[in-house]
């Protein structure tokens, strides 16, 4: 591209709470948003820029997921003896010993390689992975660097430090996070960051807490922890310490914007009241919060107080596009509210909502200067598109199938529905393999 290029299309959503704007364009240059505004315009301006006819499309940021395992996928369709009988058992008979403890660098490759299409093909443009994976260490997470950069979606990585194993392995985790973040400042050609990363409260003493979050200071990055996932947190830290999750976060000293603080499924009042009042950033999961039979989160209410929130998939369902829908119905049945949370607050959470609680800076819109992470989708709905209607027919209607072409950091990945580079049908093969093997 030795000028600038122009993608138009018949709508762009330059940011959630923006009105549509029909035939419209943006311009791209270096990597970064430079214009929007009419498309004709655009072209009159800047005749010898490259064109890109995204006619019949909607043009809008990337989606950014604020939450994935990667290595999810390969338990997809898993033998289990007995469906798990709570959130515990999930935990202590099912996830740790049949998938995270069996995981190995081939099984984390494959996966990676897998979902990070997966992701790019239905608009994902970045996300934040967490990978737990206690006998895959070390330098686990550089297998996945260097997937994903194979791929070059932008994306956080973080190990999931856990003393579960041990005080030793904690350690080793706490390490992985400090080698992935060292690793990618030094790649300036990579799309790549890390985190700090730890477990819950159940398998994560204070000191280890304290450390992690001493550890994300030192390093200028963000504190990731589940919390709340089910009822079993709060009612362990409530019979160990007599406050609940929140609470005793509060009283360590941690409960700051520096933490991100995914799932926050049950929460109390006061809960509440901490995470809005230190600034703790939220990532939701809605799908996987059913799935593991967590409950719902009380996601309008944190908004209403200016809580910063951001959609993920936790790897259960990767297309962002039935997260919003999952988000967007589930609120409303909770709450008895047909209004409880607006087709365009559920596009924020999965666009800008998100990247803000990555530290994401200049994701998540279609503006000057920020990062030309956007892409372009399919307008096949089958009534008329209007301005008064386009994000909620994309947040109800909407499918990753509908995504026609992908762009990050100005290139593009996608392109007619398929990552450029890709061969799926090879990679689906080898993700088979790979999950043949840990369901053994």
């Amino acid at each position: 591209m030795a000028g600038g290029l122009i993608v138009a299309a018949d709508w762009v959503i330059a940011s959630a709470f923006e009105d549509p704007r029909p035939d419209c364009a943006v311009r791209v240059a270096d990597g970064r948003i430079d214009e929007v505004g009419p498309a004709a315009e655009l072209r009159s301006r800047h005749p010898d820029d490259d064109f890109a006819d995204g006619s019949g499309c909607v043009c809008l940021p990337g989606f950014v997921n604020a939450h994935v395992h990667l290595y999810g996928v390969l338990a997809h369709g898993i033998p289990a003896d007995e469906a798990p009988g709570g959130f515990w058992s999930f935990l202590d008979d099912y996830w740790w010993p049949k998938v995270e403890n069996a995981l190995d660098h081939d099984m984390i490759a494959a996966a990676a390689d897998w979902v990070c299409v997966e992701l790019l093909a239905s608009g994902t443009t970045s996300f934040f992975d967490v990978l737990e994976a206690p006998n895959a260490l070390p330098e686990a997470l550089l297998v996945e660097k260097e997937a994903i950069d194979r791929r070059g979606p932008r994306a956080v990585l973080s190990f999931e430090a856990t003393e579960r194993m041990g005080p030793a392995g904690a350690q080793d985790g706490l390490a992985e996070n400090v080698r992935l973040i060292e690793a990618a400042r030094a790649d300036r050609s990579s799309l790549v960051s890390g985190a700090m990363c730890y477990h819950t409260t159940f398998t994560c003493p204070a000191p280890l807490i304290l450390q992690a979050f001493e550890l994300a200071e030192h390093h200028d990055v963000f504190c990731h922890a589940h919390v709340n996932e089910g009822t079993h947190e709060p009612e362990w830290c409530l019979r160990h310490h007599g406050l609940r999750t929140l609470e005793f976060y509060r009283s360590l000293g941690v409960a700051s914007p520096r933490f991100q603080a995914s799932q926050c499924v049950q929460l109390s009042e006061p809960e509440i009241d901490v995470i809005a009042d230190s600034g703790i950033r939220v990532s939701h999961m809605p799908l996987a919060n059913c799935e593991v039979g967590g409950g719902i989160a009380p996601v309008p209410e944190l908004i209403d107080r200016g809580v910063t929130v951001g959609l993920g998939s936790d790897g259960y369902v990767n297309d962002m596009f039935a997260v919003m829908r999952g988000a967007f119905l589930l609120h409303r049945a909770r709450t008895l509210d047909p209004g409880a949370l607006p087709a365009a607050d559920v596009v924020h959470m999965a666009t800008e909502g998100a990247a803000q609680t990555l530290g994401l800076a200049g994701v998540g819109r279609l503006e000057p200067g920020w990062h030309a992470d956007l892409q372009l989708v399919e307008a096949r709905f089958p009534t008329p598109v209007r301005a008064h209607n386009l994000a909620e027919q994309l947040v109800q209607w909407g499918e990753g199938s509908w995504v026609r072409d992908v762009m990050v950091a100005g290139r593009w990945l996608v392109a007619g529905g398929e990552a450029r580079g890709a061969d799926r049908d090879r990679l689906r093969a080898r993700c088979r393999e790979q999950a043949a093997r840990l369901w053994k």
